[in-house]
């Protein structure tokens, strides 16, 4: 059930934009064992004036080629599935497009999972996949 934002340039062609979110659900399936059809993105297309971030942050340098993956999921993953599912979003990025692997940044933003999510009717769900 995560919910996916992916802020990049607008001048990115619409196959990398489609091979960027196809890489991060491709890794969330094999990191976080969600369901294939489990596949809630929006591709954000920004001006490169909308964009900011420095040149270089904790020894990393960064480019006008910049993604921002947001990803808001259940609590209950381990570090190490946390540290497997960027290494993977971002090496999947970055053999599979032009962006580099230095360009990627990924935010994990956790909540309980169960009562902060409606996926349709207004009404919460209770997929079965989850543990309560």
């Amino acid at each position: 059930m995560p919910f996916v934002r992916i802020s990049l340039p607008k001048k990115l062609s619409l196959e990398t934009k489609n091979s960027i979110s196809e890489a991060v659900h491709q890794s969330l399936i094999a990191e976080f064992h969600i369901p294939k059809d489990d596949y809630f993105h929006v591709i954000e297309e920004l001006e490169s004036h909308q964009i900011k971030y420095p040149e270089s942050y904790l020894g990393i340098s960064h480019s006008e080629e910049i993604i921002y993956v947001q990803i808001t999921a259940g609590q209950g993953r381990t570090l190490e599935q946390k540290k497997n599912l960027y290494h993977q979003i971002a090496s999947k990025i970055s053999t599979s497009t032009e962006i580099l692997i230095n360009n990627i940044i990924i935010v994990l933003l956790e909540n309980n999972g169960l009562e902060n999510w409606s996926f349709g009717n207004g009404e919460i769900q209770e997929p079965k996949h989850l543990k309560k």
